[in-house]
């Protein structure tokens, strides 16, 4: 079987350069490369530490998220603060889907949904549970729910 040795998430935007100046403040991210073609990104790799994410803008079949709609895509970005970053996605330009707060799962975090339609998920741990744990603190959210 041929070895699979990365998997990097690409976000199609409505607007490419809008997006990329987003991101590098929102999230301190690098533009390593970037290619255009008829005024429209086509390729960008985006690094954050030594994670990597790609966009380029809507077209040739690749429709950008419809704001009000929700996105195909989720990111989701483990983080050491889950407010400060959260912060620095909202100063941005970044909307609350859901405030960041302490879950039973084990992490603090919350949604928020960048300018461009793409919803990231911020979540920082505040204790190491094991999966039956997790599955055992869930269980009982929702006994008390019924």
């Amino acid at each position: 079987m041929t070895e699979i040795l990365q998997l990097t998430p690409k976000l199609v935007v409505a607007d490419g350069a809008a997006a990329l100046a987003f991101y590098t403040t929102a999230l301190g991210a690098v533009v390593e490369e970037s290619y255009t073609m008829d005024g429209r990104i086509v390729h960008a790799t985006l690094t954050v530490g030594s994670l990597r994410f790609e966009l380029k803008d809507a077209g040739d079949g690749d429709p950008a998220p419809t704001p009000g709609q929700h996105p195909p895509v989720l990111m989701s970005l483990d983080v050491s603060d889950a407010d400060a970053v959260t912060e620095r996605l909202l100063a941005a330009g970044a909307t609350v889907v859901y405030p960041v707060s302490d879950h039973e799962y084990g992490s603090r975090g919350g949604r928020v949904a960048d300018p461009f339609g793409h919803h990231w998920m911020v979540s920082a741990a505040l204790e190491t549970l094991t999966p039956d744990e997790v599955q055992a603190r869930l269980d009982e959210v929702r006994q008390g729910q019924v």
